[in-house]
């Protein structure tokens, strides 16, 4: 089953003056359970279309189905209770929340949810120790090195089950080994759990590890590589 259809989607932003074709008719489509990452230089369209699928960005024509609901034309409300239900995030520069614990920025999104404090702290819990974090569940963002930092934004980005992760330039910040370590828990998760993960990356370690690799070049799909 198809958790993202994207059917013939192009962007185009106005930069003084002149009209820029970040993305130009792209279709492609993610099956539940993908480790898929986006790949190709600056410029290529492969953020512009992480975005999109995110909900983050809108598409100036073509359509996006996430989990078979259609997001084109959806108004900021229903966008943003989109993105809480459907999609998990994962940024380069990690995104939690200075002044909240570990636990906390992982429960955050339960709590946005409603699920009761009792249940969304032993489900924070639960996938801290998942990720290799069990014992720091108090420590604050700046207390955590930046591997461990983004182990909690892989936490937080899954402990609701969404139908999806993105992952953008998720190893940017790290050094190689903790890189890799992050990228081979998440592979692991994908593995034993089925978490569909989409990243946007320039890392050969995430291209290494995915199954699925998505070429863009000036805002078109490429080519595809697929892999076991």
């Amino acid at each position: 089953m198809a958790i993202v259809n994207v059917e013939k989607t192009s962007r185009i932003y106005r930069q003084d003056s002149v009209a820029v074709k970040a993305l130009d008719d792209v279709s492609v489509a993610i099956e539940a359970g993908e480790f898929t990452t986006l790949v190709g230089p600056s410029g290529s369209g492969k953020t512009t279309l992480l975005n999109q699928i995110g909900a983050l960005d809108e598409p100036t024509s073509g359509r996006i189905q996430i989990d078979g609901q259609e997001i084109t034309g959806l108004n900021r409300r229903k966008r943003t209770a989109l993105r809480l239900w459907k999609i998990g995030f994962v940024f380069q520069e990690y995104n939690l929340i200075g002044v909240l614990s570990a636990q906390e920025n992982v429960e955050y999104v339960l709590m946005l949810r409603g699920m009761p404090f009792r249940e969304r702290r032993e489900k924070a819990r639960q996938i801290l120790a998942e990720v290799g974090l069990e014992g720091m569940e108090g420590r604050l963002p700046n207390e955590l090195s930046g591997g461990q930092q983004q182990r909690v934004a892989v936490a937080r980005a899954i402990v609701s089950q969404p139908a999806i992760v993105l992952a953008d330039e998720p190893t940017a910040n790290l050094d190689s080994k903790t890189g890799a370590a992050l990228l081979d828990m998440m592979r692991r998760m994908n593995d034993e759990h089925g978490v569909t993960f989409v990243f946007s990356t320039h890392d050969p370690m995430v291209m290494e590890r995915a199954r699925r690799v998505v070429h863009l070049k000036d805002g078109r799909i490429e080519r595809e590589e697929h892999r076991s």
